[in-house]
């Protein structure tokens, strides 16, 4: 998680939202991804969606099985649905989003029994760590 922080920072100075992930397969790290919607003109590019397509490509496979993706802030709805269609064995989340989160704040997309792969969750690791970020970055906004 600390690695997603750095990640995070990346995002943070391109002036966008400071959410950093990572992808670990078989305890190697195989892809690194950060928000970019902004800096992309594009709505999908957020940090695990960034990671996701990362490690399809560093694996060549849409598949991404056996991996583990660490992310600042706990995914969307958007992201849990990407997971689940890339097989991904588990999430590791920093900051719970009371918004938008679909990883049991808000939503419970990834543990949903009606879809045919679950998702592992693990949420609140250096959760402090996280939401100060996310809270020092809207703060500097207003």
């Amino acid at each position: 998680m600390s690695r997603a922080l750095e990640l995070a920072d990346k995002a943070q100075k391109m002036g966008e939202v400071p959410v950093g992930a990572l992808m670990v397969q078989n305890d190697n790290l195989i892809a690194e991804g950060w928000n970019q919607p902004i800096t992309d003109h594009d709505p999908t590019a957020h940090a695990e969606i960034m990671a996701l397509r990362a490690a399809g490509k560093h694996l060549d496979n849409y598949r991404l099985p056996n991996t583990t993706l660490y992310v600042t802030l706990e995914p969307c709805t958007m992201c849990a649905a990407a997971m689940i269609h890339a097989r991904v064995e588990r999430v590791v989340f920093g900051a719970y989003d009371p918004k938008t989160g679909a990883a049991g704040s808000m939503f419970t997309v990834l543990g949903d029994p009606l879809h045919n792969h679950h998702v592992e969750v693990i949420g609140g690791v250096l959760q402090a760590e996280c939401s100060e970020k996310l809270k020092q970055f809207f703060r500097s906004r207003r």
